[in-house]
Parts: structure tokens; C-alpha cells; sequence
């Protein structure tokens, strides 16, 4: 699913427009992007959590020439699938 058909389908489940729905999207997304750039975790019960990890500085190879080098550490986002979800892919099985 793209974000078009995402926004389709928010629209369809809510009597949104497509218009609003895609504006709540952007909305959702952008308070999303700008919490976890404070450091904050987001947990929506059900759905999962987004948090903030630190990557620790490490070496690698390229893999093109087998060379060593070294990849500086950095913040990573994560996510941690809830219950309810987590659980959605068993069910069609």
C-alpha cells in the first residue's frame, strides 16, 4: 500500500475527503517526525511504539573492495510492532 491508497482507505473508514484525510495523514506524520527528533517515544496501544535508538560507532567492509572502514555512530528510528498487529499476519494462515 502507498500513501494514496493509504489515504483512500483512511478516507473510506473515517467520511473523510481524500483531501482532508491526506491533510490528517501529513499531520500525523509531521508530529510523528518531530517528536522523535526531541528524543520522545510514541506508543499507540494495539499498533506499536516509535523510539529513538544510538547506534554505536562500528567498522564495516565495502563491499566492492573488501576494505575496512570505519561508519561513525548515529541515532536510529525504531519500531516495535503491538500485540494487535504483531499478531494481524498470522490470521490468513
Amino acid at each position: 500500500m502507498n500513501k494514496a491508497e493509504l489515504i483512500e482507505a483512511i478516507a473510506n473508514g473515517s467520511k473523510l475527503t481524500k483531501a482532508d484525510a491526506g491533510r490528517a495523514l501529513d499531520s500525523t506524520i509531521e508530529a510523528v517526525g518531530k517528536a522523535l527528533k526531541k528524543g520522545d517515544r510514541i506508543s499507540l496501544v494495539g499498533f506499536g511504539s516509535f523510539s529513538v535508538a544510538k547506534r554505536a560507532a562500528r567498522l564495516g567492509r565495502n563491499p566492492q573492495t573488501g576494505k575496512e572502514i570505519k561508519i561513525s555512530a548515529k541515532k536510529v528510528v525504531k519500531f516495535k510492532a503491538g500485540s494487535d498487529l504483531a499478531g494481524s499476519g498470522n490470521k490468513g494462515k
